[in-house]
C-alpha cells in the first residue's frame, strides 16, 4: 500500500491546522515528529530490546530505560523530571498517575499529577516489583541522561528513523502533538506538559482542575484502548483511496502494520470525510471471520488475510469461537460453525490463517 512505500525517515509533519496548538506546548510546527503509528513502532522496538539479554543485570538496567521512554511517551514529561522520580512513592496506583516534582524531586514547586491508562499503570507497578528493580528501591537518579539519550537514539535508528527524532526531547514533543491531534482541551495538554502560560488560544477556555483530571483520565483510557483489538476493532490510519462510479476501496494499515481492506459507498466516504492519513476504527463481526489451515500458503480472493497462531477455543453445540493471534498486541476473533471436519481437529497452537472480504469491514471515525 501507499503508506509503507514511504520511507521510514519521513514522518508527519504538524499540519497546518495545529499551529495555534502548537504554539501554547512551545512545538516548533515546521519541524518533523513521529506520528502516532511511528510511536507505537518505536515502543515495540523498546519493549522487545528490553528482554532481549541472557544477563540479568543487562536487562535490569535496560528495563529501567524502557520505564524511562514510556514515562517520556505518555505522560510528556522532561528527561530529568522522569530521572527524578522515586517510583514506588511518586506512582499513584489508586488513581493511576504519576506525581511529578513529589517524593523523589527537589522540584516540589514545578508539583503536577499526570494520569496515566489503567493497564500501563499496572504494568509498570509490575515492572518495579520484580527483586531486580528493588535492589534499585525504585530509584531513577542514578541514570545518567547522556547513557538514556544515546539508547533513545540507538532505537530510533533501528527503527529506521533519523536518531533525533527518537531523542526524550522529541518524544516529548511528539506527545503534545498527537494529545492535541485527538482533541485534548488545551488547558488539559497544558497541564500535562507542565507548561506555566497557555497562551492566547486557551484564554478562551476555561475548565476547573477536577474537570481537567477526569478529562485526561477518560482520553487515557480511549487511547489504550485503541492499542489492542477489542472483538475485531482494529484501530488504523487510511492510506489510500480509490473512487469508483457506485463504491470506494478504502484501504488501511493497523498501528501493527498491518493492511486492512473495506469497499463501502461513495457517499459513506464524504460522511466520514476521509483522507489519506485519517485515522479510524475498522470493525468487522466474529461471524465473518473464517479460518483456514495456515502450514501452507493461503488459498482465496480474500483481500484480508492474516497467518497466525490460536490461543483459544471454546465449542459449544452449534458454534465453535476461536480466538487467533497475529501479533504481540492484536487478536482476531472468529465464530464458526462446530460441524466442521478441519474445524473439530483444531488445536490451541496451531498455525492458521484469519481471512474475511472487503464487504464484511465497517468502518467509523473515532
Amino acid at each position: 500500500m501507499a503508506d509503507q512505500k514511504k520511507p521510514m525517515d519521513n514522518p508527519e509533519r504538524v499540519s497546518a491546522d495545529t499551529k495555534d496548538h502548537a504554539r501554547i506546548i512551545s512545538v516548533d510546527h515546521t519541524a518533523p515528529c513521529l506520528d502516532t503509528a511511528r510511536l507505537h513502532q518505536l515502543e515495540q522496538a523498546f519493549r522487545k530490546w528490553a528482554v532481549d539479554s541472557p544477563r540479568a543485570d543487562v536487562r535490569i538496567s535496560r528495563l529501567r530505560i524502557l520505564l524511562t521512554f514510556l514515562l517520556i511517551r505518555y505522560t510528556g514529561a522532561k528527561l530529568n523530571e522522569v530521572l527524578a522520580l522515586d517510583l514506588f512513592q511518586d506512582i499513584d496506583k489508586e488513581k493511576h498517575a504519576v506525581i511529578y516534582g513529589g517524593t523523589g524531586s527537589d522540584t516540589a514547586s514545578k508539583f503536577r499529577t499526570v494520569h496515566l491508562s489503567e493497564n500501563l499503570c499496572h504494568e509498570i507497578l509490575e515492572m518495579i516489583r520484580t527483586p531486580l528493580f528493588k535492589e534499585k528501591q525504585g530509584r531513577m537518579p542514578d541514570l545518567d541522561p547522556g547513557f538514556v539519550r544515546r539508547k533513545f537514539y540507538e532505537r530510533a535508528a533501528a527503527c529506521g528513523f533519523a536518531k533525533e527524532l527518537g531523542g526524550p526531547e522529541a518524544i516529548r514533543r511528539a506527545r503534545a502533538v498527537e494529545l492535541m491531534q485527538g482533541n485534548l482541551p488545551l488547558p488539559a495538554v497544558q497541564k500535562i506538559m507542565g507548561h506555566t502560560s497557555a497562551g492566547l488560544t486557551s484564554s478562551y477556555v476555561t475548565f476547573s482542575e477536577s474537570e481537567i483530571q477526569d478529562i485526561v483520565r477518560r482520553f487515557m483510557e480511549k487511547e489504550s484502548g485503541r492499542k489492542t483489538s477489542a472483538r475485531n476493532a482494529f484501530f488504523c490510519k487510511v492510506t489510500d483511496i480509490v473512487t469508483g462510479d457506485i463504491q470506494t476501496r478504502v484501504e488501511m494499515i493497523t498501528m501493527d502494520g498491518h493492511p486492512v481492506v473495506t469497499v463501502i459507498t461513495n457517499d459513506s466516504v464524504f460522511q466520514l470525510g476521509l483522507a489519506p492519513g485519517k485515522w479510524i476504527v475498522a470493525e468487522v463481526k466474529a461471524p465473518m471471520v473464517m479460518l483456514q489451515d495456515g502450514t501452507s500458503a493461503f488459498k482465496g480472493s480474500a483481500e484480508n488475510r492474516f497467518k497466525g497462531t490460536v490461543t483459544r477455543i471454546t465449542r459449544g453445540k452449534i458454534n465453535t469461537e476461536c480466538i487467533v493471534k497475529i501479533s504481540d498486541t492484536t487478536h482476531i476473533c472468529a465464530v464458526m460453525s462446530s460441524s466442521g471436519t478441519w474445524l473439530s481437529r483444531i488445536r490451541q497452537g496451531h498455525a492458521v490463517w484469519a481471512f474475511f472480504s472487503c464487504f464484511s469491514v465497517v468502518i467509523h471515525l473515532d
